[in-house]
């Protein structure tokens, strides 16, 4: 893939639709009662898995030009899968999936594509074990493929730390099979996407600070959501947008979740000008058009707190930071998978490639900004995040930039380069 320098970009674009949302629509379209109508559903790979479990639980889901209807029998109306269950390459459809299946009067099987099938899963099994689960499988539950058995399940309290916020969602489902409540307790905030969609469709999540309980009901009843655009992927032309000269450009319909949201306060910590247009709310959740103008950054701090807000930007933001003035310095990475994975490292040395001065540190990274990047050849190393930054940091690198090995953004978001090309 071959990234010219650009002297500005402008114009409206519309991004794909929330994968994180589009996955709990799915799910909880197919446990309500009704018939569920989702418009702006991300239509990947990782979503298609989830639509293909359910069906194989009898539920009848639609697949039509501009939404998807979802055909619920409720949340007791489940059938027995003939076939093991696969998730796909999707962590998040697995883990809300064993939320889903542990308290079915049904067996099931649950597994993921082979590529992915030896990434553990017992951080997940262990509490929902507590709760009663019958949970089976390789070295103890950790590994799937998962047998399912029906089961009791009992409300519990549970104490989540900042590395382990992702378990949340499948308490709090399984929550809505168990006698009693079943409570989490987060040592910080993280993303809040379920407890706003299953109040939507009726569940009885209530929200004290850190704390959050679901508690047993009769059923959910079907609505009609609108996913916003996925604000992970913004990020990219919201960089763009501000380290490209003369730029000013508009994102439509963006998912401003104040839990998801971390990287715009971060931007506006360096200078960023960005505006938030016409905000609303809907289908339970902060909706806005995002105007953003090039504008000179500054370095910054961001600390171990606001890490799961934005850890999915992390590597879009050491693009940014290496065109700041000054010192960018991000602490707190020690034991977040972008960290652990080698992704940060793989960040580091590509941009490193471009003229970029970055160094790890043990739970972090120190960025020193400077004005110029030079194009050259780097890998995108088939990771999304890290090709799509690179794509960013070529627009401000003197002449090309050559990123091989970028396959992946044909299954993660093939229209990247198009829209890219739009402004």
């Amino acid at each position: 893939m071959l990234i010219e320098q650009r002297d500005s970009l402008r114009g409206e674009i519309n991004i794909p639709g929330d994968k994180s949302i589009s996955h709990r629509a799915i799910l909880f379209g197919s446990l309500a009662k009704g018939t569920t109508e989702i418009e702006g559903l991300m239509m990947g790979e990782d979503c298609l898995s989830t639509i293909d479990c359910f069906r194989k639980m009898h539920v009848s889901i639609e697949i039509l030009p501009n939404k998807v209807k979802i055909h619920g029998n409720g949340l007791y109306g489940l059938k027995p899968p003939s076939a093991p269950l696969n998730a796909g390459r999707s962590g998040t459809a697995l883990r809300l999936l064993l939320g889903v299946l542990s308290g079915q009067p049904f067996s099931s099987v649950l597994t993921r594509n082979e590529a992915v099938l030896r990434k553990p899963v017992g951080k997940v099994v262990a509490p929902l074990r507590q709760m009663g689960a019958n949970i089976t499988g390789r070295e103890n539950g950790n590994i799937c493929p998962l047998s399912i058995q029906p089961a009791k399940l009992t409300g519990k309290t549970h104490h989540v730390s900042i590395l382990d916020t992702y378990i949340k969602s499948p308490l709090l489902i399984a929550g809505l099979y168990a006698d009693g409540e079943t409570t989490v307790i987060e040592e910080v905030k993280s993303r809040d996407h379920s407890e706003l969609m299953l109040n939507y469709f009726g569940a009885d999540i209530k929200v004290n600070g850190l704390e959050v309980t679901s508690r047993r009901v009769e059923n959910l009843y079907a609505q009609h959501i609108q996913v916003p655009g996925d604000i992970s992927i913004a990020a990219y032309f919201i960089t763009a947008g501000l380290i490209v000269p003369n730029s000013d450009i508009v994102i439509k319909n963006v998912g401003i979740n104040p839990t998801r949201a971390g990287i715009l306060d971060v931007y506006k910590s360096m200078g960023a000008k960005i505006e938030i247009l016409n905000e609303r709310v809907v289908s339970n959740e902060k909706v806005a058009d995002i105007r953003v103008v090039s504008s000179p950054l500054n370095g910054t701090t961001i600390e171990r707190s606001m890490i799961p807000r934005l850890i999915d930007e992390i590597p879009i933001i050491t693009v940014a930071a290496s065109v700041a003035k000054g010192t960018t310095t991000i602490t707190g990475l020690k034991g977040f998978k972008t960290k652990e994975s080698g992704k940060l490292s793989r960040m580091i040395a590509e941009l490193s490639k471009l003229g970029a001065t970055l160094h790890e540190t043990e739970d972090g990274v120190i960025i020193e900004g400077k004005e110029h990047l030079k194009g050259t050849v780097v890998e995108g190393h088939n990771d999304a995040a890290i090709a799509m930054s690179l794509c960013v940091a070529g627009l401000v690198a003197e002449n090309e930039t050559n990123i091989r090995k970028t396959q992946v953004l044909d299954i993660a978001y093939p229209d990247f380069i198009t829209v890219l090309n739009k402004l």
